[in-house]
């Protein structure tokens, strides 16, 4: 199978060139419902040495827009060569792959979102038919390839796209009369990239980090698979952002030049959904794990200033990973003269809002239902002194309709991003104090040589089944640190 080679070249040339070109921001395509379904068919293509989806022709992974009560009928097609010529976490690279609907609060069985007996061998497909439960909160949610032991270079390669639950209106009315962008950062390794130097250059890394890594920078940004795109936004006018960092390794800490972000939802849950009196906070930057997600309304910035959508510097730890800052896009008026931008049609969820408020300060009272300890050696890396094995026993359980306090410890000198799937959890405490703002997430970050306490809700009924939690540094998750939980 080929995919549009020259689509695909093109897309690669700007990324290359970046704001040199003044790249306005990509819309990627977007599939949305017919008939309560949403139907596409998604390739895994290798183009050049790099891995990626292919979608309608094109090197390009869609955006995928549902409804709460909507499925997913995706056809996954195995296009990959048979013998790859890449480098993986446990070598030779299989090629294999799958599909992971992350955040999403749906079965962990096939064929919905089970990543541990569904994978695909170049030259299979797999089908996916994914029930959206009617009372599905709205959000910013993703997608994206978890074979285990390939995960993070098929990931870092861009295997990646977003996936919108609608709805949000419902939560902050003001959301469905604004200009919404989707917006996908992906990590882009520069490692063995002969233009590396100049792209390092071109989004404005600095000479000096902010920690005390010894290795030099590996990868920049990318943004809708650009490297500095332009963001249109007039002065003064609302925008309502949606972030994911679809990065396989590398944190973002989001910051808006001049700006605050008016924060309406993370990880694919609304602020309001937990706490109807609070719908919105405001922040002038956030730290955003591997795999998280922003949801927030932001301002254009006065006429004639210049601003820029940043990542600022992240110390990882004194072994971790360099995570310098950069600049992610430039921030433009528009072209077209002052007005603001049309906004996208998309469905509009017309029902009332619906609260699920919990009193968790008895929760908070009791002892650790589960410890999850994160180590590492120059061997690998470990969940309570185990590597994951396919064929291994679940490490815990949870009793489906019940809440349960876990203590998630990092025994480690270096960050790590801790993710469950199905769930989400409430991270209401690190290194015993305390958070100021305490949020429903389903990935959290935890300190170096620290821990974060969190009450995870497993009252859904549609989640019974084997799953996952994991690092989501996906080499690490690839290299061992990861366990299965039965929901029973």
């Amino acid at each position: 199978m080929t995919t549009n080679l020259p689509v695909f070249l093109s897309v690669m040339s700007l990324s290359i060139l970046g704001c040199a070109q003044a790249v306005s921001l990509p819309e990627p395509p977007q599939v949305q419902a017919q008939n309560h379904v949403v139907s596409l068919t998604l390739q895994a293509v290798n183009e050049s040495g790099r891995d990626a989806f292919a979608f309608d022709g094109k090197a390009v992974a869609p955006v995928i827009r549902a409804s709460p009560g909507n499925v997913l009928k995706i056809t996954y097609i195995n296009d990959l060569p048979a013998k790859s010529s890449e480098s993986c976490a446990i070598n030779p690279c299989m090629d294999m792959t799958n599909l992971h609907f992350h955040g999403l609060s749906v079965s962990p069985d096939a064929p919905q979102d089970d990543v541990l007996t569904m994978l695909a061998k170049p030259g299979e497909a797999l089908h996916y038919s994914v029930e959206i439960p009617r009372d599905h909160p709205p959000g910013l949610f993703w997608y994206h390839t978890h074979p285990h032991g390939e995960s993070h270079r098929q990931v870092l390669d861009g295997m990646s796209g977003a996936i919108v639950i609608e709805g949000m209106e419902r939560y902050v009315p003001e959301v469905e009369r604004l200009r919404e962008r989707v917006i996908v950062v992906r990590g882009r390794s520069i490692k063995h990239d002969p233009s590396g130097a100049a792209l390092m250059r071109e989004v404005g890394i600095p000479a000096k980090g902010c920690g005390g890594e010894a290795e030099a920078v590996e990868e920049i940004f990318t943004v809708n698979g650009i490297v500095r795109p332009q963001i249109e936004i007039a002065p003064k006018e609302r925008q309502f952002w949606r972030i994911v960092n679809a990065s396989a390794d590398r944190y973002l800490d989001l910051q808006v030049d001049g700006q605050t972000f008016e924060i309406v939802a993370l990880d694919g849950m609304p602020l309001a959904y937990r706490d109807p009196k609070h719908p919105t906070r405001i922040s002038d930057h956030l730290l955003v794990s591997p795999a998280g997600r922003l949801e927030a309304i932001v301002n254009g910035p006065p006429a004639g200033a210049h601003s820029a959508l940043r990542t600022l510097c992240v110390d990882t730890g004194p072994v971790g990973d360099p995570n310098p800052e950069m600049v992610l896009a430039d921030i433009v008026a528009p072209r077209s003269g002052t007005g603001t931008l049309s906004k996208q049609a998309h469905a509009i969820d017309e029902r009332a809002p619906v609260y699920k408020p919990i009193d968790v300060e008895p929760l908070k009272k009791t002892a650790a239902d589960f410890v999850v300890t994160f180590t590492e050696d120059k061997n690998g890396f470990y969940i309570n002194g185990l590597k994951f094995s396919a064929d291994a026993a679940p490490m815990t359980s949870a009793q489906v309709g019940t809440y349960q306090r876990w203590r998630i410890v990092n025994a480690t000198a270096e960050l790590h991003p801790f993710h469950i799937h199905q769930v989400h959890f409430l991270a209401y405490a690190q290194n015993d104090s305390p958070l100021p703002d305490p949020a429903w997430l389903d990935t959290v970050n935890v300190p170096v040589a620290g821990s974060v306490d969190v009450i995870l809700d497993f009252t859904d009924p549609v989640i019974k089944g084997m799953s996952l939690f994991h690092c989501h540094l996906l080499n690490h998750e690839d290299k061992g640190m990861m366990a299965k939980i039965l929901f029973k």
